[in-house]
């Protein structure tokens, strides 16, 4: 990944970005090429030297049945956002502003390991449930429907976990734009709705 200095991110923020995201693009290079799944995931920071991604895939998927040819790759992504140059009070004094794309994105690398054990499956099941279901007014439960529909449900799906080996961040938030600009950008992101993106570029700039 091309991360130029003025928007590497640091480990507390990638450390973050892991613990806020929820799904990522998970890829796999075989002997037959690439092979890609998105899916949901739970970071878990305690597992190994640099944590793990926790998921599972339909056992219908191939993707765990494939050999690995070297390290897998997860794709993590916080908020992205289009910036217009309308966005930059140095339009009016010089025009010499161009349009760009702010984000966040995280390269998890790593060794995928497959889990095909319902014990392990349940567990990580019931920790994405936690995650996902925090926000809702009532949150739905694994022990809510009946049990062997469950047992059901896990038999039809298949663990996936990457030991994290590397991590590549960037975060791209307007850290090289002057301060009148940055705060262009996070009044015209928070005029058009895009909140979360807005919050991105305070928490990169500290404004």
């Amino acid at each position: 990944m091309y991360v130029p200095a003025h928007f590497a991110a640091g480990d507390a923020a990638v450390r973050d970005l892991l613990a806020r995201s929820r799904a990522a693009d998970l890829v796999t290079p075989t002997a037959a090429g690439l092979v890609a799944t998105f899916l949901p995931f739970v970071h878990d920071p305690a597992v190994g030297e640099h944590g793990a991604l926790l998921g599972h895939v339909a056992r219908n998927n191939d993707h765990w049945r494939a050999e690995p040819v070297g390290e897998s790759l997860a794709i993590v992504r916080g908020p992205d956002a289009y910036i217009s140059p309308g966005f930059y009070p140095s339009k009016a004094e010089h025009g010499r502003v161009v349009p760009t794309w702010n984000y966040v994105t995280v390269h998890v690398h790593g060794r995928l390991v497959v889990h095909d054990d319902p014990a392990w499956l349940e567990d990580v099941v019931r920790r994405l449930t936690t995650v996902h279901e925090a926000a809702e007014a009532a949150p739905w439960s694994v022990d809510d429907p009946p049990r062997p529909f469950v047992e059901g449900q896990l038999r039809a799906i298949v663990g996936v976990e990457l030991h994290v080996t590397r991590l590549e961040a960037k975060a791209k938030l307007s850290q090289n734009r002057p301060p009148a600009d940055v705060e262009g950008v996070v009044a015209g992101l928070t005029a058009r709705g895009d909140l979360a993106s807005a919050d991105e570029v305070r928490r990169a700039t500290g404004g």
